[in-house]
């Protein structure tokens, strides 16, 4: 079972009860120190929680510049598809009718399934079917062109045949990109790992060094590395739609279209 199975929120208050325990186990273990050191001065432990943190630190940034970077990379891929989708409407013009009608009237299409997804009541099964449409239209459009590659100037369908190669390229990387890569779930054990120890070494500090013990400020440390480790769970999930992709590049194209249907594209609605 992956960490996919639980939702964010069931993520971020199991991670603040864990730090909580984490705390408070290291606050038990720094009073039986004491109890062992009797009247011997307890020996700093400053240096070693300051490494621990730092540690977790630069594992947290380590993962976030990951997911923050995934993150940049499905904007523009979203960019980049507008482009694309927007180039092969146009080159469609070099095929003979009725397959101009025909390849226009399916890349609409293509771009309304990808907008439709957004805000869809069941994201999962909307997913699953934009990811079949669009293997459906992207052979038909290969193949529109197949059947034209004698009738039409070998520039020309060259041209189209390459803005279709790049609608398929650009789909398979927002797949992998969107949905397949994910932070490895030895980083995760490691990063809860770090967390764990880091916060008892903290509960174990403020005992000895009767500084803070249980008061707020242990809670909103606790409470900080939490909302820390759901932003970054939110983020290595795209179709979770706590941080979505703008799409809007995607819904100009779409307007774009309607704008230049009128003159000299008489298709019928999908």
């Amino acid at each position: 079972m992956t960490m996919d199975a639980f939702p964010i929120w069931a993520l971020l208050g199991a991670t603040i009860v864990l730090v909580l325990v984490a705390v408070e186990a290291g606050c038990l273990l720094g009073r039986q120190a004491q109890r062992r050191a009797q009247k011997d001065k307890v020996p700093p432990v400053s240096s070693i929680v300051a490494s621990t943190l730092g540690l977790l630190a630069f594992m947290l940034v380590y993962t976030f510049g990951i997911v923050a970077s995934r993150y940049d990379a499905r904007k523009a891929l979203v960019r980049d598809e507008a482009n694309v989708i927007r180039t092969t409407w146009l080159r469609a013009d070099f095929l003979p009718e009725p397959d101009r009608t025909e390849a226009v009237t399916l890349i609409r299409k293509y771009l309304d399934h990808r907008l439709n997804i957004v805000g869809a009541a069941n994201p999962e099964a909307a997913l699953n079917e934009v990811l079949t449409e669009a293997t459906r239209i992207q052979h038909r459009l290969w193949n529109i062109g197949i059947a034209n590659q004698k009738n039409i100037l070998p520039p020309a369908i060259g041209l189209y045949f390459g803005s279709v190669n790049q609608m398929m390229d650009l789909h398979a990387l927002r797949v992998v990109i969107g949905l397949e890569l994910r932070i490895p779930p030895g980083i995760w054990i490691a990063l809860y790992a770090l967390l764990v120890l880091g916060m008892m070494s903290v509960g174990y500090q403020s005992v000895v060094a009767e500084s803070i013990g249980r008061s707020g400020a242990l809670l909103m440390l606790a409470l900080s590395f939490s909302v820390m480790m759901a932003l970054i769970i939110a983020l290595d999930r795209p179709q979770a739609g706590l941080m979505p992709v703008s799409m809007q590049p995607l819904q100009d194209a779409r307007a774009w279209m309607e704008m230049e249907l009128p003159a000299n594209r008489l298709v019928t609605k999908p």
